[in-house]
């Protein structure tokens, strides 16, 4: 299952590059591409590099005051018709229904599919359909919107989807005896482990099961950024754990939005992997198997196993079907 050094796929991007840099020279024109959570962070600069090559970008907002302010950075006067906004709560199975419903109506096909949306670390909630709030929003919220809108992107005849992981999958593989939390005690950090292990496994399932009809999809850890996304996180904890010192400054081997956008764009257009699906990508590249050594990349064996990914499909499937 690991992949050897030899026989990784690569590109010529890496650790440093851009989400411009990267999407520059492919003309995206009549392509349509949807990015969640895309009213901060890492979702603005992916979907200023899409809208940049020509792409109709669709963008669902929980909060659409922020979205404003997103469409607002994003677009220019010669492209704004490009740039929509909708409405889309991840942790409502309704409301993914209702934007998948709305989604099928407007477009016939969607050629690139990015979840990016995610929660971390978050006190222990649930979502509107009683969920762990990690799990229900950054895997269950995206695998039904996948499955939601899955005959647009079918239609597409080839089209991808990019699951953003982290490095964070190697704190828990998915606990399915108790993926709720309902029987042992509530760990901020397991919780996001297992629903980015479960994101990846998510991309593994999607290439299996959908691969032959023209939709791959690959997992990527985007790097360490500081965004949004550490708003749960004392500022305390995240100095502890050396992310930016008592003066704020961010310790240098983070990167910048710019280039924390970069994987995930790669995974979207790199012709490095045209028909290639169910893989970890870090850095431009598929990631190496995970090592003490290098603790910062790689990925856990158990989060691009086959027979799992398929076990949290019909789990998945079972458990937005009630």
């Amino acid at each position: 299952m690991n992949t050897s050094s030899a026989e990784r796929i690569t590109s010529p991007f890496g650790y440093r590059s851009t989400a411009l840099e990267v999407i520059s020279g492919h003309d995206l024109t009549g392509k349509t591409v949807l990015i969640t959570g895309a009213s901060s962070g890492l979702g603005v600069e992916t979907a200023r590099a899409f809208t940049h090559a020509g792409a109709t970008v669709v963008l669902p907002v929980r909060d659409q005051s922020r979205g404003e302010e997103s469409l607002r950075a994003i677009a220019t006067t010669e492209n704004i018709d490009k740039v929509m906004l909708r409405s889309l709560d991840l942790a409502s199975l309704s409301s993914v229904r209702a934007f998948a419903e709305q989604f099928l109506s407007d477009f016939s096909t969607l050629d690139i599919l990015i979840n990016n949306a995610a929660v971390m670390t978050t006190p222990e909630t649930k979502t509107a359909d009683g969920f762990e709030m990690q799990f229900g929003t950054n895997h269950l919220g995206h695998f039904a919107l996948f499955t939601g809108i899955a005959p647009a992107l079918l239609a597409a005849q080839t089209s991808r989807v990019v699951a953003l992981s982290s490095i964070g999958h190697r704190l828990s593989p998915v606990v399915f005896d108790d993926i709720m939390f309902e029987n042992r005690p509530y760990e901020k950090w397991s919780s996001y482990g297992q629903s980015k292990t479960a994101c990846a496994l998510f991309a593994v399932g999607v290439s299996a099961l959908y691969g032959n009809q023209g939709i791959t999809a690959n997992a990527v850890h985007p790097g360490g950024i500081i965004t949004g996304l550490q708003k749960y996180l004392p500022r305390e904890e995240q100095i502890a754990m050396g992310w930016f010192n008592e003066e704020g400054v961010i310790n240098e081997r983070f990167k910048n939005v710019e280039q924390g956008a970069s994987t995930s764009t790669w995974a979207a257009v790199g012709v490095e992997l045209e028909g290639r699906g169910g893989h970890y990508l870090e850095d431009c590249a598929q990631a190496l198997p995970a090592s003490k050594d290098v603790p910062m990349g790689g990925v856990q064996d158990y989060a691009i196993d086959p027979e799992l990914a398929m076990k949290l499909w019909e789990v998945s499937s079972e458990l937005i079907a009630k």
